[in-house]
């Protein structure tokens, strides 16, 4: 029940596309993160550095139990001593300001 009241809690907040000014003013904003694609394709994407796999892997899960809560899930290439992270928003085929949100959480994480 819980989760249908999130899910109608979001639907009643529809995502947009951001402009290409607004994901620039966005992307001024964070450090690290790069645009990467185009078209339906765009997303923000940064690469997290760390000392070893289970460094690496601490952050996936705690990166993934706030894209859960988020309802917002990114696209994630994991390696031995990092991790690439990749957001868009399927729904709007391109980046909305809930990517942002979420990098700025990601963030969070390292900081």
């Amino acid at each position: 029940m819980t989760s249908m009241l999130k899910k109608k809690d979001r639907a009643a907040h529809a995502r947009r596309a951001l402009t290409a000014a607004e994901v620039v003013a966005h992307l001024a904003r964070l450090e690290g993160w790069g645009l990467s694609g185009d078209g339906e394709r765009v997303a923000i994407e940064k690469s997290y550095h760390f000392a070893n796999y289970y460094e690496t892997i601490s952050f996936v899960n705690a990166l993934a139990f706030i894209a859960n809560a988020q309802d917002h899930h990114p696209d994630l290439a994991v390696h031995y001593n990092r991790c690439v992270v990749r957001l868009n928003t399927h729904d709007v085929k391109g980046i909305s300001s809930t990517d942002f949100e979420c990098a700025a959480r990601f963030d969070a994480l390292v900081a």
